[in-house]
């Protein structure tokens, strides 16, 4: 099986538990405390490599403790990190989670260096044809970067899946370019202009996004399921109904969960859907976001 090259940020979260989220200008007093490693593009990562994929992380930390904590746990994850970047003159990223009794959270990102991840710094060698199958993407890094990474892959013949979150306006000449795309309801209707409130609006939605230009649109909508339109399957799979402790991360350990069932499956994105369901569905059954990505046996 070929192996899995992940481009994106890394932070640090420091997450707190509270009975509820706090609203503006109110101060609450919260239970557990927890430091926990996190960024969407590590998160990827970890859940591709514990769910059996082989993984390549490409992103830039900071000269700090953070930095250096987070390259010494992908290297215990088995991740290849020789391509991680070191910058001397920007902070590593965190992020500030508070998460309610519900499961729910909200999230406060400093990027760091992070927003310093330039074109310049991916090396041409990755886009060497053979040995990557997916490269998958994310948007906490600059998306003139993102543009350049799906651009190269797509060249050699890499499956690009990109995961368009946080939100945020991307180019036809983009979407050209990928392959499989994995917004949320929010974002999603950020993409395709219209605000996704049932089944026919989600379908609508999906057509809008197929049609500016990307292979295959999947569309994530937590316990409702997700709405897949490909060329091999269109429907909705229904999601896995658990007792969440903490939805954070879940999207990335989905997101990563996807790279290695399209892998393993060829590109079947429906049994692909299927194993990332089971894999999200487990992860917010557990505190964290990389803390919580499931190991194959798990599932």
């Amino acid at each position: 099986m070929k192996e899995i090259l992940v481009i994106g940020s890394s932070n640090t979260d420091m997450m707190i538990k509270t009975d509820k989220l706090p609203g503006p200008g109110e101060t609450i007093l919260g239970g557990k405390f927890l430091l926990t490693p996190g960024g969407k593009g590590a998160n990827q990562a970890v859940a591709a490599t514990r769910l059996g994929g082989k993984v390549t992380f490409v992103m830039k930390r900071g000269n700090d403790l953070f930095g250096n904590q987070t390259v010494g746990l992908m290297m215990r994850e088995g991740i290849e990190t020789d391509y991680i970047i070191k910058d001397n003159d920007n902070p590593s990223g965190v992020a500030l989670i508070i998460v309610d009794s519900k499961g729910e959270n909200c999230i406060v990102v400093a990027p760091g260096a992070n927003s310093y991840l330039m074109p310049v710094d991916i090396p041409e060698d990755l886009f060497d044809c053979g040995k990557f199958g997916i490269l998958l993407l994310q948007l906490e890094i600059p998306l003139v970067t993102v543009e350049h990474c799906a651009r190269e892959a797509s060249k050699c013949g890499m499956k690009v899946i990109l995961n368009p979150a946080p939100a945020q306006p991307l180019s036809d000449e983009l979407l050209k370019y990928i392959d499989l795309i994995t917004p949320n309801e929010i974002e999603a209707g950020a993409l395709s202009g219209i605000a996704l409130t049932d089944r026919e609006s989600t379908e609508k939605a999906a057509g809008i996004i197929q049609k500016r230009g990307v292979k295959n649109v999947i569309i994530t909508m937590g316990q409702k399921g997700v709405y897949v339109l490909s060329p091999r399957f269109t429907g909705l799979i229904p999601g896995i109904k658990v007792d969440a402790v903490d939805t954070t991360g879940a999207g990335d350990i989905f997101n990563g969960a996807l790279a290695v069932g399209l892998l393993e499956e060829e590109m079947d994105a429906e049994k692909a859907v299927e194993f990332a369901n089971r894999a999200a569905a487990k992860s917010v059954t557990k505190m964290g976001a990389q803390a919580s990505a499931p190991y194959r046996n798990e599932l």
